[in-house]
């Protein structure tokens, strides 16, 4: 991924509803969400949907196609796996710096 193209992405998802929108189609998979779905789960106004749709869209977030008589929207998950790798290429200079999750009990922390 470019620069320019991360940019968009990012300004794409720089937005509350915009953001919901790409995480509700992204927990639905591949089957995706036709937009009253959307518009339904999160209480935004289809007018309003309509346009952070087409601003996904343009980002390259979101794919649509035909089903039937309504238009289902995908996440893209190649594009926002791009984009994680864009942000994290080259990450603590080569070195290993994911965080290491250690629950409480194992790490000698006890609750009182």
């Amino acid at each position: 991924m470019e620069n320019k193209s991360a940019v968009i992405a990012l300004a794409a998802l720089a937005q509350e509803s915009r953001l919901q929108t790409f995480r509700l189609l992204v927990q639905a998979g591949p089957e995706g969400l036709v937009p009253t779905h959307i518009a339904e789960r999160l209480g935004i106004a289809p007018s309003s949907l309509s346009f952070h749709l087409k601003e996904l869209a343009h980002a390259g977030l979101i794919t649509s196609e035909k089903n039937g008589r309504s238009i289902l929207y995908v996440a893209n998950f190649s594009a926002m796996n791009g984009l994680i790798a864009f942000l994290t290429e080259n990450c603590c200079g080569g070195n290993p710096c994911t965080p290491v999750c250690v629950p409480a009990c194992a790490a000698g922390v006890t609750s009182s």
